[in-house]
């Protein structure tokens, strides 16, 4: 089986817990994660002045493309996974992606999510619907990681990754 892979998009003003764990938790599964700057391979600011030096930019991960859209459009055509989390599904939305696919986001994304009834809205704290899988904010970032594993790499490397973490149940 080929080994597989995600591109974790890192803009400036990216909560560090959203980014960081489930990065680490694909990359305990040994999923080849490249977390790719928006706007170059300089560090990052995040949201609670953590800096997070990407492995590439997104510009050179992609090679072809260096949009947003482009990267969605691409992986929505040839039915690849794309996850969002906390306010992230909104870039789903901004450009066209999964309409009619059931979604969560945090709350307070909610309204901008729901204006237009493009997705059915989900309290879940971490939603499935084909290849869209959403979730809610930091509090859920291990349980997301772990989702994005069962599905890239099935549901026992997601145990196996998932049993030294120490999560509570």
């Amino acid at each position: 089986m080929a080994s597989k892979r995600a591109l974790v998009i890192l803009a400036k003003g990216a909560e560090e817990m959203e980014t960081v764990i489930p990065t680490d938790v694909m990359r305990r599964a040994g999923i080849k994660v490249t977390v790719a700057g928006l706007t170059g391979k300089d560090p990052v600011q995040c949201s609670r002045d953590v800096f997070i030096c990407p492995d590439a930019s997104l510009e050179d991960a992609r090679k072809e493309s260096s949009a947003v859209k482009d990267v969605l459009n691409d992986q929505e055509s040839r039915k690849g996974l794309i996850a969002a989390i906390c306010a992230g599904p909104t870039a789903l939305l901004a450009h066209g992606i999964g309409f009619g696919s059931k979604v969560t986001t945090h709350p307070l994304a909610k309204d901008k999510m729901m204006n237009g009834a493009h997705y059915c809205y989900s309290e879940s704290r971490v939603e499935k619907d084909g290849n869209i899988l959403t979730s809610r904010g930091p509090g859920t970032s291990f349980e997301f990681g772990l989702a994005i594993v069962e599905t890239l790499m099935g549901k026992e490397v997601a145990e196996q990754v998932k049993a030294p973490l120490i999560l509570k149940e």
